[in-house]
């Protein structure tokens, strides 16, 4: 089936906390993406989901390494969308988020899912955007973060911790 997820069957919220930053910038298409992340998320488990709007798209990156920041959530979703125009605004804006977004989940060890739609025209971002499409890249986004969170548990749970555990060098 287009769209679907590998191990989505397998995805438990339950566990996890989640913080979704959405731009109001094209609201008409955020709207829609928050509703698929928020209703995939509420649908696997999740108890813990807090919403948090931006002005635009530009502004997500900060939004989120601030939600991460605070140690309150296992992962981060960010939903936007940033349509090509006639001037290279689009080239700049949608780099920075996304060198942005990957640059403070880096940083901070929070799983940040990428939901923001960088498209050429407005029929594009709609299509992504259905609302109760498996397509929907606010859901695909949301089960991108419910996947990450449990991996980045499971890892944790790997590390080696205690007396006599060699750290590594420098």
């Amino acid at each position: 089936m287009r769209g679907e997820q590998p191990f989505a069957h397998s995805l438990d919220a339950s566990p996890f906390r989640f913080a979704l930053i959405v731009s109001r910038f094209n609201e008409g298409i955020t709207s829609s993406l928050r509703r698929a992340a928020l209703k995939t998320l509420l649908d696997r488990g999740a108890e813990n989901v807090q919403v948090f709007d931006v002005p635009g798209a530009y502004e997500i990156p900060q939004a989120a390494r601030a939600a991460a920041e605070t140690g309150r959530f296992d992962a981060v979703v960010c939903l936007g969308c940033v349509v090509r125009g006639e001037t290279p605004h689009f080239d700049y804006i949608s780099s920075a988020v996304a060198h942005g977004i990957m640059t403070a989940a880096g940083d901070t060890g929070v799983p940040m899912a990428f939901g923001v739609l960088t498209t050429d025209t407005m029929e594009q971002a709609s299509s992504r955007a259905r609302d109760g499409a498996e397509d929907n890249k606010g859901r695909e986004a949301a089960h991108a973060a419910i996947e990450m969170a449990a991996l980045c548990r499971t890892l944790g749970a790997m590390t080696p911790r205690g007396p006599g555990v060699a750290k590594p060098p420098g």
